[in-house]
């Protein structure tokens, strides 16, 4: 599942992405990505839809779904791929088929604090990450022949909850190797959350960011800075809808920025919320 908790609470000490070991780089500081991918364009109205697939709202022409959807075909689509952790329903069959490429702690694998059908992916060697990329970059590229334009990789922050085992320089390495797969497939990438690694994965190749609550913890002039699309989803039960007003009238915001219900629900679910800055 997605992160509803913004990823830079936390500071972290990194290296410089051009001297981390192990993956092959992709793209430039000056770059920032490559010149065959496009990344939504700044500005544009949008909708993040991982709890369901739906009709996008009006306005909405970039739409966020997970990688087993379709995509909503409003304009510009967005897969989301879980890059540094199992999914939920994928977690047992995972742990059963590669035991060797999850954390373990008492003999048992490594649970997500805040979602614990989550198990944490080994990114600790090269051996590891190159064998997590051949995992998920099919998935990647599976995004591209479903008709997505763009992948939004999570959990790159997924160090901060491995016990010491991972670091960010790890999970680094791997994230590049994410978007050189994503670029040679012909699809932008996102980074999702983690602010504290704007700067390296922009110089890694990375195109644009997702960001989740960066108004809620004044995050995210981090992503703004860096990559001129910003799409900001903010929550209800966080900044809420008080909150989210007043932010979309400040001038210093990303400049797409969206509220939505913590769980992400279809329109059909009676707590479902969703309001667009200035539409």
């Amino acid at each position: 599942m997605t992160r509803f908790l913004a990823g830079g609470r936390l500071a972290v000490l990194v290296l410089s992405a051009t001297l981390l070991g192990g993956c092959a780089g992709t793209g430039g500081a000056d770059s920032g990505g490559t010149d065959t991918v496009a990344a939504p364009p700044p500005g544009s109205g949008f909708d993040y839809q991982l709890g369901g697939p739906y009709d996008p709202p009006e306005g909405a022409t970039v739409v966020v779904r997970d990688r087993t959807a379709p995509p909503a075909g409003a304009g510009y689509d967005v897969c989301y791929v879980n890059g540094f952790q199992t999914q939920p329903d994928a977690s047992a069959a995972f742990a059963r088929d590669h035991p060797d490429l999850l954390l373990h702690v008492d003999g048992e694998p490594l649970v997500d604090p805040g979602w614990p059908d989550e198990y944490l992916f080994d990114t600790s060697t090269a051996e590891n990450r190159r064998r997590l990329a051949a995992i998920v970059g099919p998935w990647i590229e599976g995004c591209r022949e479903s008709g997505f334009d763009g992948v939004e990789i999570d959990n790159l922050d997924a160090f901060l909850r491995s016990e010491g085992a991972t670091t960010a320089s790890d999970n680094l390495a791997l994230a590049e190797e994410y978007a050189r797969i994503a670029h040679d497939a012909g699809l932008a990438i996102a980074q999702k959350n983690t602010p504290d690694l704007s700067s390296e994965l922009r110089a890694a190749g990375y195109d644009f960011a997702v960001a989740e609550s960066c108004r809620e913890f004044d995050e995210c002039a981090a992503f703004t800075e860096v990559y001129a699309t910003v799409l900001d989803i903010e929550y209800t039960d966080e900044l809420g809808a008080g909150g989210f007003d007043d932010s979309c009238a400040d001038p210093g915001r990303p400049s797409s920025m969206i509220l939505r219900d913590p769980k992400l629900v279809t329109p059909e679910d009676p707590t479902y919320r969703y309001a667009s800055c200035g539409r």
